[in-house]
């Protein structure tokens, strides 16, 4: 009888044994992360320097230059929880003319898992959207005046549109903070700010990361819907400069609602 007993508690303390060992062994199933991004005009990738595009008002223009920061990038996982990527540095450039930064491998080890959609901010909030938060170019660059409010361009896209008069017209097509004016347009007038920043939430925009491999995702920028919807973007209505023009730019961060898509 006692040897039965031994032997009982020797089974049971072995299949402890082996059930801790094996429970030693399991690692949560992660997956890698790269997104690339890419920027179109009628679904095809844009072409600098060319006046070729037309925009729904009907102006004739071409692109020079776009760059721009996002911030915040957020998966939504399958069932309700979600995951900000790259905590710690939530801010990403982007420059078309700068390759390097339009594929970012997202330095996070993230879970393996059904997502439903992808958001991000465009631009940045408040706390991050401090002046001297960087330092060196290229982003250094995408400092916003500090007596219009301070911290970095959200956007900074150049170009040339044809004018009324049949010429061919810089505009720079430029997102920061606002300003609120009272009783002229010069900085001694400004009585406050306005946060020009904004919620991107892209649709149709599920994936699955699979255990132990790299997901690449594209997001794309179309824009030329930057320049309607809802408001229909004239360039002969607005002046070339639009950084103290707070009515400009609102209608600027209220198009972009729907500028990006996924592939």
């Amino acid at each position: 009888m006692n040897g039965f007993i031994k032997l009982t508690f020797l089974l049971i303390a072995f299949a402890l044994i082996t059930s801790c060992g094996h429970k030693s062994n399991d690692k949560p199933a992660t997956s890698n992360l790269q997104i690339q991004f890419e920027h179109r005009v009628s679904g095809q990738a844009v072409v600098k320097d060319k006046l070729i595009y037309t925009n729904v008002a009907g102006n004739l223009y071409q692109i020079s230059g776009l760059k721009y920061f996002i911030s915040n990038v957020t998966l939504h996982k399958h069932g309700g929880s979600s995951i900000v990527i790259s905590s710690r540095k939530p801010v990403h450039y982007v420059d078309i003319d700068m390759p390097e930064t339009l594929t970012w491998q997202v330095p996070d080890i993230l879970p393996a898992s059904i997502y439903d959609s992808i958001s991000f901010t465009f631009g940045m909030k408040e706390q991050l959207n401090k002046s001297n938060s960087f330092v060196n170019p290229p982003e250094v660059n995408m400092a916003w005046p500090e007596v219009l409010g301070g911290g970095y361009h959200f956007m900074m896209m150049d170009g040339r549109f044809v004018n009324l008069q049949g010429q061919a017209t810089p505009f720079s097509f430029h997102l920061g903070t606002g300003q609120i004016y009272t009783g002229g347009m010069d900085a001694s007038h400004i009585t406050g700010f306005v946060q020009n920043y904004f919620h991107v939430k892209i649709p149709a925009s599920s994936f699955t990361l699979v255990d132990n491999e790299t997901k690449s995702l594209k997001i794309i920028m179309n824009i030329d819907s930057w320049f309607t919807t809802p408001t229909n973007w004239d360039f002969n209505h607005w002046s070339s400069m639009i950084m103290q023009n707070q009515e400009a730019m609102g209608t600027i961060k209220v198009n972009g609602a729907d500028v990006f898509t996924l592939k």
